[in-house]
C-alpha cells in the first residue's frame, strides 16, 4: 500500500486545498534553504574558529539533536491544537533562531552559533512534523506519496540555490590564506573570528521572511484533517505506534538515510576541496549542482512512481548509491565529485518515500508516527560525527564515505522488505 494516510482520513473539498497546498509547500523550500546553508557554515566556521572536521560537524549535531528533542512535543501540539498552530509555532522558533545569528556574530562565539542553530532546528522539527503528513493528506490517499514527493521537490530547489547564494554572501567575505599567514598569531585569531559577522545579513533577511509567512498562515483558513480512531488503530500513546512494524522499520531507515544525506551535503565542500583539489567557492558551485541533481531526481522520481512502486524505486535508488559510494571512496580527482552529485540525484526520493510508506495505515497513530519518523532525523546529528572521526583518524576524508555506504544498505532493505504493512495477525497487507 502506498498511501500516507488511511482511507478514513478526510479533508475538505479538493477544490479548497490548492492554496493551502502551495502555502505548505513553501515551508519545504524554507527549511531546505536553511539546512542547505549548513554546508556553507561548516567550512566558514571551521576556518573562523580553527576547528577540526569532527568539531565542525557540531553544526549538524546542534541541528539534528533539536529534531529529536522537539518531534514529540510537536506531535502533541498537532494532536491537541491542530496542524495550523504547529506550523505557526515552528515558523516563530525558526525566525527567533535566525535573529540569534546577529548576537552570535557580535560575540564571536562558536557556542552561541550552535545555540542559534539549535533554536532554528526546533522550529524545523515543528514544521517537518506538521508539513509532511499535512501535504500528504491534502488530496486522495492513492496519490499521497507522489504529492509528498512533489512538495519535497521544492526542498530540492532550495538545495540547489542555497549553496550558490550562501557561498557568495558568506565564503567570499573574508581573508585569503596569504593575508592570514602574514598576520601575527593574535591578529590572525581576531581576523578569523571577525569573519563570522558575514552571516548576519542573510539570517536577518531569512528571519524577517519567516515572520511574514507566519502572519500569512495566521490569516489563512486551512482544511482540517481528522483521523477516525477505531479498533486496532485507536491512538493510545507513543509506544502504541510502535505496534506497527513498518513504522518501526521506517524510523530505522530514516535515521540512516538522514545521516547519509547530512554526510553528503554538509561535508561536501570539505570533501571536494580534498578529493578534487578545488577551491571552496568552486566546491560550493558543485554543491549547487548537487542541489540541481537532487531537485531533478525529485521531479523524475515523482513521475516514475506512476509506473514503478515507490518501495521498488526506493530500493533501486539505494542500491545504485551503494555503488556510487564505492566510487567516492576509491576514486580520484573530479570523478569523485561527479559520483557524489549522482548520489544526490538518487537520494532525492528517499526522505519523502520512507516517510509516506512509514506512516501508511496508522489511523489514530498518525501524529505520533509522524513524530517518531521526524525524531529519527537525529541520525543527522550522530552519523556525520562518525564520518568526521574516520576522516580525522585516517587523514583521508574519502574514507568517510563508508558511513553513507552502510546507510544506503539499510535504506535498500526498507524498500525491499521493511516497508510492508503487517496487521495484528502478522499478515502482510
Amino acid at each position: 500500500m502506498n498511501t500516507a494516510f488511511p482511507q478514513n482520513a478526510t479533508t475538505t473539498a479538493a477544490s479548497k486545498t490548492g492554496f493551502p497546498f502551495i502555502l505548505v509547500t513553501s515551508l519545504f523550500f524554507l527549511w531546505g534553504f536553511s539546512n542547505n546553508l549548513n554546508p556553507i557554515l561548516i567550512p566558514h566556521l571551521k576556518k573562523s574558529f580553527t576547528l577540526t572536521t569532527t568539531q565542525s560537524t557540531l553544526v549538524d549535531f546542534a541541528v539534528y539533536i533539536a529534531y529529536f528533542l522537539m518531534a514529540l512535543p510537536a506531535g502533541y501540539v498537532m494532536k491537541r491544537f491542530g496542524y495550523k498552530i504547529g506550523i505557526i509555532a515552528g515558523l516563530l522558533f525558526f525566525a527567533i533562531g535566525a535573529f540569534l545569528f546577529i548576537p552570535a556574530a557580535n560575540t564571536q562565539s562558536y557556542a552561541f552559533f550552535l545555540v542559534a542553530l539549535f533554536v532554528i532546528a526546533c522550529g524545523l522539527g515543528f514544521l517537518e512534523t506538521a508539513a509532511n503528513p499535512y501535504a500528504a493528506a491534502l488530496g486522495t490517499p492513492e496519490t499521497s506519496t507522489q504529492r509528498l514527493n512533489l512538495a519535497q521537490s521544492f526542498n530540492g530547489l532550495a538545495a540547489a540555490l542555497a549553496p550558490v547564494i550562501g557561498a557568495r554572501v558568506i565564503l567570499t567575505k573574508g581573508y585569503t590564506n596569504e593575508q592570514l599567514n602574514a598576520m601575527t598569531s593574535e591578529a590572525k585569531k581576531i581576523a578569523l573570528a571577525s569573519e563570522a559577522s558575514s552571516v548576519k545579513t542573510p539570517y536577518l533577511i531569512l528571519g524577517t521572511v519567516l515572520l511574514l509567512i507566519a502572519f500569512a498562515f495566521a490569516l489563512t483558513k486551512l482544511p482540517k484533517i481528522q483521523h477516525k480512531e477505531t479498533g486496532r488503530q485507536k491512538s493510545q500513546n507513543i509506544f502504541h505506534a510502535f505496534k506497527h512494524k513498518h513504522l518501526t522499520w521506517a524510523v530505522v531507515a530514516q535515521f540512516f538515510y538522514v545521516g547519509a544525506q547530512v554526510c553528503v551535503f554538509s561535508l561536501f565542500i570539505l570533501y571536494a576541496t580534498k578529493s578534487a583539489s578545488v577551491s571552496e567557492v568552486k566546491a560550493a558551485d558543485y554543491l549547487g549542482a548537487c542541489g540541481i541533481a537532487f531537485l531533478t531526481g525529485r521531479f523524475l522520481g515523482t513521475f516514475l512512481m506512476k509506473y514503478i512502486k515507490p518501495s521498488n524505486l526506493l530500493a533501486i535508488y539505494a542500491f545504485i548509491n551503494i555503488l556510487l559510494c564505492i566510487v567516492a571512496i576509491a576514486g580520484h580527482g573530479i570523478t569523485t565529485v561527479y559520483a557524489v552529485i549522482l548520489i544526490c540525484f538518487f537520494m532525492s526520493i528517499m526522505f519523502p518515500t520512507i516517510f509516506a510508506l512509514g506512516i501508511s495505515d496508522l489511523g489514530g497513530d498518525t501524529e505520533y508516527g509522524s513524530s517518531l519518523v521526524i525524531m529519527s532525523i537525529v541520525g543527522g546529528a550522530v552519523l556525520p560525527q562518525a564520518f568526521g572521526w574516520i576522516s580525522d583518524a585516517t587523514g583521508n576524508i574519502q574514507l568517510g564515505y563508508i558511513v553513507p555506504l552502510v546507510c544506503f544498505v539499510i535504506v535498500a532493505w526498507f524498500g525491499w522488505r521493511g516497508f510492508k504493512v503487517v496487521n495484528t495477525e502478522n499478515k502482510m497487507l
